[in-house]
Formats: C-alpha cells, structure tokens, sequence
C-alpha cells in the first residue's frame, strides 16, 4: 500500500504532512499512567516547520556524503536531558543508529533495559508486520450447526455495530452486514429462527495482566478477539464484557433481518464442522497499526501481540504474545540480551528494554533493509507537530513535520524513538527513554526530551 521503493524515499516521507487530525491527541502527551488521548481534545493548529537553509532544501537520505553529527554533541545533547530539573533523581539512557551505514553514534547505557512504556509497542508492531505483512486481515464469521449461530471473532476489535465503511480502518467491517449476509442464507435454506453463540476462544488465559496497575482498566480493555470498534472508546471507560458487547450486537441485527435468535447469547467454541454463512474483513494490517500507533491504543496492541502469537503457534496469551513478539526480533537479527516482556503494549512497568534494540529496530525499518514492514512501521508512526501523540509537541522547531516517532508515558516513564533527517541531511534512528523522575512529572519530562535532544538533533549541524 505504501509504495517506498528505497530507503532514501523513506527519509523523505519525514517531510510528508498526512491528514490524521481525526485521531486526536493521545495518553502519551499527560503524566500519569496514561496510554491513549481523550477523543475531545482539539486537533492542533498545521505546523509551520522551521525553514531549511538553502543547501539543504530537500532531505538527502541516505547519501554517504551527508556528515554525521559528532559523537561529542549528541551526547551533549543527552546530558542536557539529565540535566534538566524535571529529570531530578531520574536516569536516562539513549542510542542513536545513523541508517545508512548501521554504526551506533551515541550510547548511554544504551543495552541497559528499562521500562519503555509505550514505546514497547514498537517491538509489537515490527514482530507484527514481519511475521504477517502488512496486507494481512482478519475475518469475522458467521457458521451454522444446526440450529445454532456461531459468531466467530477472529481478531478484529474495530468493527462497526451495523455497517460497514470500506475506505475507513475503524468500522472497516461492520456486524449489521455480517448479520444480514447471515439472514440471506439462513432464509435461503428456511431456516428462520436460530439459538446464538459466541466464540471468542481465539484468545487464551488472562484477559486483564497482573503487571497492570489498579486503576488502568479506563486504559485498556480486557483481551478479548472481536469488539464494537474499541477505539471510539479509547480512554473513556470499556465495556465489562466488549466481545459479548459484539455478539449482543449482531443478533439485534439478525432480528431486524427477519431471523428470531432464541433467548441471550451464550459463549463455545464453534463446532469443527460448522457450515460457514458469512464473513467480513477487516483493514489490512498495515492500516490498523497506523491507527494503533497513532493514537496509542493499548487495547489494539495487545491484540496485535496475540495474532503474533498465534503467527508462531504460541499460547494467545500475555506469556505467548511476548514470547513470540522476542522471538521474532530475534529471527530478523535483533539482539534482545536486556529485553524482558511482561506485555505487548508497555503499559506494564515490569517491561525492560535496550534503548539500542529501539533505534536497531527503526534504523533497519527506514534503511535499505527495512522491506515492506519497515517502510510501513515508519509510515505508521506519529509524525513531529501534526498528528497522533505528537500533534501538540515539537512545534516551531525543526522537528515539526521531520521526525517520526512513537511516545511513552507512564507515571515516572518518558520516553520517544523514531527517525529523523537532521538539517545536514543525515537520516538517523534514535531512542531515548526517562525513568525515575519525580512522580506525574511525565509532561516536564517529555518536554525536556524534546527541547534538549530531539528538536536538536533535528536541527543538527553538528559535524
């Protein structure tokens, strides 16, 4: 879908202005342990990116020639950071990868694990894309037995109550026509009164992580592989039971298409001969990550990471997902030595990871090696003063509009890594991540990541 043909056109997708205002503003921009934005907060005004000079009017990618900021003033950069008053008492760690030729320019403590909050989500993403593609969609089925309906969910958590909209990712799919393509066939057969069930098995153990603090449940909803579009929900409180939500769902839509569904739904798995009736799809996968990342959903990404699971035949669970997600990094060439996983969205403090294996990871995404996960992962991502969790940082500096990079935010957790290609023309990967600082300073905190290292480096001349 995203046609990239090199790494260089990568790099200068980073200047690109895409329209996502829709979005919102996500969890990543307050302190505290948030993960997903409020759905009222205002779009930003469109950025005004800092002017280039004249030699570097247009990005040069991946050009060898372009010079390498110094090892000296990147780590200037990150002192600066440490430095700040609103890091007191906190710890930071960093790595910066120049993409075109893989070498490490900057590493402070940079193979150290720490928690990474919701820059973890990077590591689902990428195991995602590499292990499924970004085409890949998910289907939600309808099968008879009987006298007996089985709703299948098969991973889609963005379908809409009745119909479906083709050209959106939210609503993509839609449980009203997945009910009256149902009805169709039952009629066709004279079939017009059925028992329904839902089979929501997909996923496996725990739908709620014990790492998860009490009090996240507004943040993330329980695991679970089918749900009325869990973003329209985001950060506003979830449904007790959203997979039953859905089933309750389709059988209203069965009554109105003529078919009376006797009594409530009840929950088992579908029959292994169960004559399929009909299905819907959802977007492919490269635009629901888009959203997922955008706005921060950590409902979706822990989705995400039980697909992945179920890609490596592993458990669908919490353990499965970070199994599988670890082992498929380790299979594209990773290093994961100092990576724990507890889960796949970076909500759970007790996650670990190298500052280093989050720049390896966007520096081989936005390279020549990168493929079509990579060129996707870094599309996906939010982009400096415009969109997503960075629509209200990085304006009027040489960020806006330059950087792309996913956010974390927890309590005392900041954390940004992404690309960007510096005023000298160089493309660089980086990952910087706060720790430790003084509780629900996370706003100070983001702000001194910005102002002392990211807005610098976008600006570089610093050969």
């Amino acid at each position: 879908m995203r046609k990239v043909q090199t790494a260089a056109l990568t790099a200068a997708s980073l200047l690109v202005f895409s329209g996502y205002y829709s979005l919102g503003d996500a969890l990543d921009l307050l302190p505290g342990p948030v993960t997903v934005a409020y759905a009222d907060v205002a779009p930003q005004p469109f950025p005004t990116p800092a002017g280039p000079s004249a030699k570097t009017t247009a990005p040069s990618g991946l050009d060898q020639g372009a010079p390498k900021p110094s090892r000296a003033a990147l780590s200037g950069y990150v002192q600066a950071v440490a430095s700040d008053a609103a890091l007191t008492g906190g710890s930071v760690t960093a790595s910066v990868i120049d993409v075109a030729t893989g070498e490490e320019l900057l590493d402070q403590s940079a193979t150290t694990g720490v928690t990474p909050a919701s820059t973890n989500k990077v590591l689902t993403a990428w195991a995602a894309l590499s292990s499924m593609g970004p085409g890949h969609t998910l289907q939600t089925k309808a099968v008879l037995d009987g006298q007996t309906v089985t709703l299948v969910g098969g991973g889609d958590v963005l379908l809409a109550d009745d119909a479906g909209d083709p050209t959106a990712t939210a609503g993509h799919a839609g449980l009203g026509d997945l009910a009256r393509a149902t009805a169709e066939q039952l009629k066709a057969q004279g079939t017009t009164s059925v028992s329904l069930r839902l089979d929501d098995t997909l996923f496996t153990g725990a739908q709620w992580n014990d790492g998860w603090e009490a009090g996240n449940e507004q943040y993330v909803a329980k695991v679970q592989p089918i749900m009325v579009d869990v973003s329209a929900t985001q950060n506003q409180g979830y449904p007790a039971d959203p997979a039953m939500e859905a089933a309750q769902a389709f059988a209203r839509h069965l009554s109105e298409a003529g078919i009376t569904v006797d009594g409530d739904a009840s929950r088992a798995a579908a029959p292994g001969g169960a004559k399929e009736l009909a299905s819907v799809s959802s977007a492919p996968l490269s635009d629901i990550l888009a959203l997922s990342l955008k706005t921060s959903d950590n409902t979706m990404t822990e989705v995400e990471g039980r697909l992945v699971a179920l890609q490596a035949k592993e458990t669908a669970d919490f353990a499965g997902a970070s199994k599988a997600v670890a082992a498929q990094l380790r299979k594209d060439g990773f290093d994961t030595s100092g990576l724990t996983l507890l889960d796949s969205s970076g909500l759970a403090k007790g996650n670990k990871v190298p500052a280093k294996l989050l720049a390896q990871i966007l520096a081989k995404s936005a390279g020549d090696d990168g493929g079509s996960a990579g060129r996707t992962l870094v599309a996906d991502l939010p982009v400096g003063a415009l969109d997503g969790t960075l629509g209200n940082r990085l304006h009027d500096t040489a960020a806006a509009g330059t950087v792309r990079a996913k956010t974390g935010s927890l309590e005392q957790t900041s954390s940004l890594a992404g690309v960007v290609t510096t005023a000298d023309g160089r493309l660089l990967a980086f990952a910087i991540l706060a720790n430790g600082f003084p509780a629900n300073g996370g706003s100070a905190a983001g702000a001194a990541i910005d102002n002392h290292f990211v807005a610098p480096l976008a600006s570089c001349g610093c050969s």
